[in-house]
């Protein structure tokens, strides 16, 4: 789709990359061979791997790169989200995806899902955490990202409206970044028990 501006065209480009998606499926296939074919290890490997990277970078984006978007002008933000998103558009839900599902796993062989209360709390709060996280994710952070992409490809983009959809955004992400936080205490606790 092609735009105006001052009559000099300018090109919407697709925020779905090829490479990203192959890459998306690959690791979704390592995963789903660690769950059938690998060892508790492997499984753990790919549960704590994936789970630090969907920390890491929610946490990084959120306390790191959203202030910083905030104060770039229009064409810089423009540029860093026209960059930003198509890497992360497949990535984070794939990383959150393998996370927990490796996770799930995992506690079902190490025998977690069947711990008697008041233990078996802590696997009811990591449930918890990680729907929150999914909903977040997938339910407004996702859908927001392609939004505010979208907007500021337009040539002229309303920017009331991208910034009232960034502050709640960084609230999210704020709350995601809270979350994440709350999910490592909680994996702390099953790597080093009661």
């Amino acid at each position: 789709m092609t735009e105006q501006i001052l009559g000099a065209p300018r090109q919407i480009t697709s925020p779905i990359r090829p490479w990203y998606v192959v890459a998306s499926v690959v690791a979704l296939a390592a995963m789903v061979i660690a769950i059938e074919f690998g060892s508790n290890w492997v499984l753990n490997f790919v549960h704590v791997m994936c789970g630090g990277l969907w920390t890491g970078i929610d946490l990084f984006m959120g306390f790191v790169i959203g202030p910083i978007l905030r104060r770039l002008p229009l064409e810089a933000r423009r540029a860093v989200i026209s960059a930003l998103v198509p890497r992360t558009l497949f990535l984070m839900p794939t990383l959150s995806i393998i996370t927990a599902t490796s996770g799930w796993f995992l506690a079902e062989r190490t025998g977690f899902l069947d711990l008697n209360y008041p233990e078996f709390w802590w696997v009811v709060a990591s449930l918890v955490i990680v729907a929150v996280l999914t909903v977040q994710g997938l339910g407004y952070l996702l859908p927001a990202n392609l939004r505010i992409y979208f907007e500021l490809q337009k040539p002229t983009p309303d920017l009331a409206i991208v910034a009232r959809w960034m502050r709640v955004y960084f609230g999210v992400v704020a709350s995601q970044g809270a979350m994440q936080i709350a999910i490592i205490i909680v994996m702390a606790r099953f790597a080093t028990g009661p």
